[in-house]
């Protein structure tokens, strides 16, 4: 288990190395409007809940 929770931690490390130099992704929305910027990460977001469900479910089979 121990092992397990390494490996999972040093996936996300990575994918958010990979966020930051990737920036935006396409789906992400961005409203600017005056002095007013809305960003909101609809693509961002559902790719965390995907790589977060893959990563519960691979802890959960070994339990």
């Amino acid at each position: 288990m121990n092992r397990l929770l390494i490996i999972a931690g040093i996936v996300l490390i990575i994918i958010g190395l990979v966020g930051t130099f990737i920036g935006k992704m396409p789906g992400d929305m961005i409203w600017k409007k005056g002095n007013t910027t809305v960003y909101f990460p609809l693509m961002t977001s559902i790719v965390i809940s995907i790589v977060l469900s893959l990563i519960f479910m691979i802890i959960g089979r070994f339990k």
